[in-house]
Order: C-alpha cells, then structure tokens, then sequence
C-alpha cells in the first residue's frame, strides 16, 4: 500500500483520539429539535412550512432554486411550534424551524433508492443528491450536487476520498471507514459515475492502518480496479483539499483556485456514506456521525445524531459532564468554534462537539508577545503563506498588502498560531484580511455589474432614439 504525504510545513499535535475504539451509539432523537433553515455554504433556504403544521422525519422544511444550496428536513416528526432565529454552531444566528416530537417516528411518503447505478443518468443521480440535502460534512457544508457540477470545460479525473481525519480528538470519520466500507465505496462510484472520473482514490492516514485494511480488502473482494487505497502521512492538516491533492496526485491547486483545475474531487468520507444513503435508500440527511469527547463529559464516544438536536440533549444522553464545563468547541481544537451556549444544535457540517473544564484555561488566549522574526509561521504554513508578514500589513490597515501576499489562500487551519512562540494571533489577523479583501471583491464586483447594467440601459435608450430618429427621417421623404 502506497504512503505519500505534502511536503511543505504542516504539524503533528498530540492526537487525543480518545473515541478511536468506540462504534457509533444511535442517540434518541430529541422532544425538541431545533432545524437551521440554512446549513450549507450558498443561497439561504425559504420555509416551505408554518407554525401549527404537523411534519413528518423526511419532509422538506425549507429550499430554494438558487443553484448553491441544499434543502433542509425535519428529522423527528411533530408539530412545528415556532420558526425563529436561533443560534449555529458558526456564532451567528439563523432562521430555524423548531419541531415538537410527537414520537410516532412517522416518515413522508414516496422515499426511495435507485434500482442500480448502470440505470442511473447523471441527471437523476445529480438531482437525487441534492434533493436529500447532501453537503460536505467534513466542515465545509458546500452542496454536493453543485460541486458534482463542474464547469463543462473542466475535465474530473480522479475523486479523493478524504479518510484523512488529521483534526485532534475526532474519530467519526475514522468509525465510518470501520464499519460502513461498503457505503463509502459505493458512494465513491456513484460520484465517479457523475463525473465520469476514471479512477477513485481513497487515501487515509497511516495511524487507522486497519480501516485502510479494510476498505482495501472491500475494493478487491468487489473487483473494482479503478479504485485504489492508500497510506498518507499523520500530520496536520493532512486532510486539507489542496494538501491531500499534492501528496497523493503530487499536483499543486493553483492560487485561488478549486481541486477541479488539476481534474480532481475531494469528498469527505462521511459525505461518501450519506450519498449512498441519498442515492440506494432514498434517505434525506436527517443525521449524522459526532464524536463527543473531552475531558469534560461523562461518556466520550462517537454517536449517530439526529439533526437539530442540542447540546443540552447530548449531555444529558451522554452520561452528563464530569466538571464545570468551562469551553464547549464544535469541531477540532485547531479549527473548531468554541460556543457561547448549550443551546446550539447539531447540523450537517458538525464533526464532533468537545467539552472541556479548567484544562480550556490552558487553551485560552494568551497575552501577545513581540514577534521575534523567528519564522516557524513561515517554515511550518501548510499553504506556503508568510503569516507573520499579512499579520504586520492587517495590524497597519495595509489590505492591498496582505492581498498581494495572498492572504485568500489561508486555510485557516491554525498552525501558525499554533507554532507561534510569541502568541501572536496570526490566525485571527489572516482569517479577517482573507474576509475583508472578499468583502472588498464583492462591493467591487456589485459596482462594476451595476455600472455595466446603467451603460447598457444608456446605450439601449440611445439606440431607441437613433431608430426614432431614423424613423422621422423616413416619413420626412
């Protein structure tokens, strides 16, 4: 089995997979779910119900027609008792359907699967994915039907399927491998199907050696040639589009650009298993796999999770928590977001939720330091970036200088500020000039199609006279 890894920067912190031996627990879903109507990256979704209306587990709950989105579903069935804002995991605060249990466990009608993937157009199976909300669920939350539809100048070699799991403490991805191989592969061929990808790549870190084992030992027992497992090196963020890209195909994304340019789809493998669900089952993405873990809770594992189901409910099913609970992160400690409230539900793009007690004092800010030139934010960026440079352009209002130092190609993944001795907050200052230059393109860009809309109204209503004028001439003679 082949190994590979990306050369440039990247770190190994202490691991913490406190949940790599547990299998996946079915927690029950909650008497209150609470539904963001938006939980993937595009265009918000539109409630298509009201207040006093009675759903059932798979009904559309909200949708739109623009191309960027994913609909959303009710995953209890029950009475919708409010749609109001709520908070995300994100920090911000979003419309959200909010559904009594009546726990008659009553689904919509008219779900199913396909009868095989030979039978299957792309269209149908395109159409089937984003009808059941698939989205990245490995953080991202891009809607999968959209990024299944690349430009038709662009060529799809290869799907990657990203077993990587390089973030600290998560092991959801890592269960997935164990125990639903099949579902991964066949999701794999279905997105190779879509694409016309003639070879599938599953690449996973060489610290779950086992779970490569077995989805090997599933491809061979399956004769599927066209797709290959391999070994890529623990480290972080190993599991990074453009960096698994690089280790395994050996090709480099170019600046501001998708893994479609170099021919290629990364897929997370969770997403690969809700696929397969969406396209054999018929089955909408209601639930998810989370690892729960940290020192702070009772009974760290990793659990199937409807969505829509809070904090509060998890505690209370996972045994409750062993101390005062001092920090609650959604995601890994490197990438993740520390939350303000318990009341914030699981959605799709929710990997894991950690609890910590007095240890989070340890993972607190500390107080900046002077940057001492040393350059480990430099010799350790994944990306190739210069942190310490964008962060002095930030501190001094320079965006067009951190724009020229490419601070859009920020992964955001926290290494320099992890390898940072002084404690700068060089994550922070990257992530907000990366937001604002894309603030600034967008006004540009509404101003430049603003101007082009007013000339061409100018040079419409000058061409209207030309013709009157034409005209007049005409009847003139």
């Amino acid at each position: 089995m082949k190994e590979f890894t990306f050369k440039t920067g990247g770190v190994h912190p202490k691991e913490n997979k406190l949940t790599k031996d547990a299998p996946f627990v079915h927690l029950d879903p909650p008497a209150v779910a609470v539904i963001p109507l938006s939980q993937h990256i595009g265009a918000p979704n539109t409630p298509l119900v009201k207040v006093g209306d009675h759903v059932k587990i798979g009904q559309v709950l909200g949708s739109t027609n623009a191309f960027v989105s994913a609909p959303v579903h009710a995953t209890i069935s029950g009475e919708v008792v409010a749609i109001e804002l709520r908070p995300l995991p994100s920090g911000i605060r979003a419309q959200s359907v909010i559904i009594k249990n009546d726990f008659k466990k009553k689904w919509v009608s008219g779900l199913k699967g396909i009868k095989s993937l030979e039978s299957s157009s792309r269209e149908d199976l395109i159409k089937n994915i984003r009808d059941k909300g698939i989205v990245g669920m490995g953080g991202a939350t891009f809607p999968t039907a959209v990024k299944l539809s690349p430009p038709k100048d662009k060529t799809i070699n290869v799907i990657i399927a990203n077993g990587a799991e390089c973030e600290p403490y998560l092991t959801t991805d890592y269960r997935v491998m164990m125990e639903y191989p099949e579902k991964i592969i066949d999701g794999l061929l279905v997105e190779m199907k879509i694409t016309g990808a003639e070879r599938g790549i599953i690449a996973i870190e060489d610290n779950k050696k086992n779970a490569a084992v077995l989805l090997e030992e599933n491809v061979e027992k399956r004769g599927l040639d066209n797709i290959e497992v391999v070994l890529v090196k623990t480290k972080y963020p190993q599991g990074g589009e453009k960096q698994l890209i690089k280790a395994v195909l050996g090709k480099e994304v170019p600046a501001e650009k998708l893994p479609l340019e170099v021919g290629a789809i990364v897929q997370n493998i969770g997403t690969l298993k809700a696929i397969s669900e969406a396209v054999f089952e018929g089955k909408p993405l209601i639930e998810r796999g989370v690892t729960v873990s940290g020192p702070a809770i009772k009974k760290p594992g990793n659990y199937t999770i409807r969505i829509g189901t809070t904090v509060t409910d998890i505690i209370q099913q996972t045994g409750g928590l062993t101390r005062k609970l001092r920090k609650l992160v959604f995601g890994g400690p490197m990438m993740g977001i520390a939350q303000s409230t318990v009341e914030v539900p699981v959605t799709k793009g929710t990997s894991g939720i950690l609890f910590f007690g007095e240890e989070a004092l340890e993972m607190a800010p500390q107080e900046e330091m002077p940057c001492i030139r040393c350059s480990r934010c430099i010799d350790w960026c994944p990306t190739g970036l210069m942190p310490l440079l964008i962060d002095h352009a930030w501190r001094r209002n320079d965006i067009k200088l951190t724009e020229t130092l490419n601070a859009t190609d920020c992964i955001e993944c926290g290494v320099c500020s992890y390898v940072c001795p002084s404690k700068r907050y060089l994550t922070e200052n990257v992530r907000n000039a990366k937001q604002k230059i894309l603030k600034q393109r967008k006004i540009e860009a509404a101003k430049q199609a603003a101007f082009e809309k007013i000339k061409a109204l100018k040079e419409k209503k000058a061409q209207e006279a030309k013709e009157k004028l034409d005209e007049g001439g005409k009847a003139d003679g």
